[in-house]
This record gives C-alpha cells, sequence and structure tokens, in this order.
C-alpha cells in the first residue's frame, strides 16, 4: 500500500471547479478503491470543511487561489514531523502535482518522487491575469517548471498536450498521455429527449465554467447572427464562474432575450444531461482545451460538437468532419454552426458517429494506466 497526494489548487466540488478536478479525482477514487492511501490537498471555500473524507479520499484544504500553493507546501513540510493538516499522511510516497499554469513545486520540498499533471499549456489564458502577472505566470510555467522538473515524468491527456510540452523542452519519453474517460449514462439519464432530426426549436448547448478563455461570447455571437434566419433557436448555457456578469452583458448587447438564451448556473449532474439529451449542438468556442471532457458528454447524447482547431486539445476529442466540426475563425464557427442546422441528417450523422467514438474511452481503463505510471514511480526509488 502507497501513500499518494494529489496537489491541486481547486477540487470538483469548488465554484470554480471543472473537468482537470474531476479528472484527478477519479484517478485518486481509482488509487483509493486499489488500496492506497489517497491525500488531495487543495484550496478552502465556502461550505466545505478544512478536512474530510470523501469516496476514499482525505480532502485537506487551505488557502485562496494564490495562498494554497505556500500553505500546501507547508503543510507538506510539516508533514515529515507528523505536524499540520497533513500530520498523519507522513511523507508520502509519490506526489501527484497538477499544473494548472503554475505547479506547486513540490519537488523543491519532498524527497517524494514527483509526477506533473497537466492538462494543458497555458499561454493563451495568461493575459487574463494582468500584464505583469501574465508575464512571471508563464515565465513560472514554460521556463522554470520545466528546469525544476527535468527529471520528473509528466503525465496529460491529450497528444496536443503533450506536443505542447515538447516545446516547452520536456523529452516525449517522459510524457505520458492518459486521456478522460467517459462515465456509462445511468438508467435514468435517457440518450435523447428530442429527435435529432425536426423538432419545431432546435437548441445549442454550451457546457463550461464560465471564464474568459472559454469564448462563450463567441456562442452568443453565433446565436444572435442567425436567428433572424433561424427564429427557432436557443441557447442553453449550463455552467457557472465569475465571468458570467460580462456574459450576460454581452449577450445583451447582441440584443438576445432570456426566451433565446437561458443561463442555467451550476446544476445537478441529472439535470446537466437532461439538458444535453434536448440539445442538437454542442458549441465549444474555447481559446484552450486540454482535451474537453463536454466533448464526451454532449457526445453521449448524440451531440456533435464545434470548436476551434488552435485549441489544441479538440483535435483530439473531435474528428473533425465525423463526430464534429473544426474551424479557425469567428465567421467559420457561425458557418459551420448554420450547416449543421441547415443539414439535419449530417447532424444526426455526427452525433451517432460522436457517441460511437465516446464508448471507446473508459474511465476504467485510464485510472488503471494512471495507476501503472503512479506506482511505477514508487516501485522506482
Amino acid at each position: 500500500m502507497a501513500t499518494v497526494l494529489l496537489l491541486c489548487w481547486r477540487d470538483s466540488g469548488h465554484p470554480q471547479g471543472g473537468g482537470s478536478e474531476h479528472y484527478l479525482e477519479t484517478m485518486g477514487e481509482a488509487l483509493a478503491n486499489a488500496g492506497h492511501r489517497v491525500y488531495y490537498r487543495t484550496a478552502a471555500y465556502l461550505g466545505v470543511p478544512a478536512q474530510q473524507d470523501h469516496n476514499g479520499i482525505r480532502f485537506s484544504r487551505g488557502g485562496n487561489r494564490i495562498t494554497v500553493y505556500p500553505r500546501a507546501l507547508a503543510a507538506l513540510v510539516c508533514a515529515r514531523w507528523g505536524r499540520g493538516p497533513l500530520a498523519d499522511m507522513g511523507v508520502p510516497d509519490v506526489i501527484i502535482d497538477t499544473q494548472n499554469g503554475v505547479p506547486f513545486f513540490a519537488h523543491l520540498v519532498s524527497p517524494a518522487p514527483v509526477i506533473i499533471l497537466e492538462h494543458h499549456c497555458h499561454h493563451e489564458q495568461w493575459p487574463v491575469a494582468g500584464p505583469g502577472l501574465a508575464q512571471l505566470g508563464w515565465w513560472l510555467e514554460s521556463w522554470l517548471s520545466p528546469r525544476v522538473h527535468r527529471d520528473c515524468h509528466y503525465i496529460t491527456v491529450s497528444e496536443a498536450s503533450k506536443r505542447e510540452l515538447q516545446r516547452l523542452g520536456v523529452d516525449a519519453a517522459r510524457i505520458a498521455v492518459v486521456p478522460n474517460g467517459c462515465t456509462p449514462l445511468r438508467a435514468d439519464q435517457p440518450v435523447r429527449l428530442a429527435p435529432l432530426e425536426g423538432d419545431a426549436t432546435l437548441r445549442l448547448v454550451t457546457l463550461s465554467r464560465l471564464v474568459p478563455h472559454k469564448q462563450l461570447e463567441h456562442a452568443l455571437t453565433t446565436l444572435a447572427a442567425l436567428l433572424p434566419s433561424y427564429p427557432h433557436l436557443h441557447l442553453d448555457i449550463i455552467g457557472s464562474g465569475w465571468w458570467e456578469a460580462e456574459l450576460r452583458q454581452h449577450a445583451r448587447r447582441c440584443g438576445l432575450t432570456a426566451q433565446q438564451v437561458t443561463f442555467h448556473g451550476h446544476v445537478t449532474d441529472t439535470r446537466k444531461h437532461q439538458l444535453l439529451a434536448q440539445a442538437h449542438l454542442h458549441l465549444m468556442p474555447s481559446r484552450k482545451e486540454g482535451w474537453g471532457l463536454a466533448v464526451t458528454e454532449a457526445a453521449q447524447h448524440c451531440v456533435p460538437t464545434i470548436g476551434y482547431r488552435s485549441s489544441a486539445g479538440l483535435t483530439d476529442s473531435v474528428v473533425d468532419g465525423v463526430t464534429g466540426l473544426l474551424v479557425d475563425s469567428l465567421e467559420g464557427f457561425r458557418e459551420a454552426t448554420q450547416r449543421l442546422i441547415d443539414n439535419p441528417q449530417l447532424r444526426a450523422q455526427m452525433g451517432k458517429a460522436a457517441q460511437q467514438r465516446a464508448y471507446g474511452f473508459s474511465w476504467e481503463a485510464s485510472a488503471a494506466r494512471f495507476r501503472s505510471l503512479t506506482m511505477s514511480q514508487v516501485m522506482a526509488v
């Protein structure tokens, strides 16, 4: 039995938690189910305890989105002496250091082997932090981190993200790709609540955190451009985030009403699948994705995805022209959306192909691969 420490700035219950946190927790649960002791150190937020056992994982929370890093390192150091919030952990056998732009640099304070988990590089996202912080953050991610972790192994979720890491100087031999899985629908989660073809209202959907780099403005702009010709369109925006007020303002500037676009906020898993089951097209105009878990979730309901080729990860999760369409500009995004609105048979064909491909991804298989890679580092010590 090994002791595994997972470091991540958020967990899936955090108001800004998303697919990457779900990925890490799924892997952690698989490690716990295999008999290992699993700890997850992350930031604190309202309504949750500082210490919590959930699905076999011991969660330890402290700090905000900035102070979570030094406080996690302090907890890791104190644990060596049986003190602090991770006192009962001691020295872990392996650490998964999640690099969401910036890693925890656990390698500097712990003798344990460290695996860097990076879903994608963040060059396109750093500017939202402001000029000074963006420059510092990208330097930490692109220059310092590869050098500090030059002997560490990496896990990422797509071949596109692996190529990005290689461009930063990480040896390909040290990078393993473990893709997102697909959770089978429950018996009470229907595949479709609306016909693939011929429905009176054609529903577009986005499933995403509401943050700038997801570029949901492009979905709203596309809807506004198409409504004069297709008045039966409706956009469902699923998810929450600190950019919501800006998106609502953009919707008003586009002349969109509550009858044309619905901001659902954070919803339950059951409600999420209900909304996906009545959707016809999944719009994912994100500037950057490691993989795009929402692509697979929509695909389970026979919903094809339209996204940007430049997002990197979508070139792995979407088979262009088969399970969806990848484009290179906002105008191309609008044209692709219109093309699948005008061609319900092609839309249905792509949706069914997307569903078949989604069935090929398994959390069990990904977790087994993740567990093998993690334990190989324990055995190498």
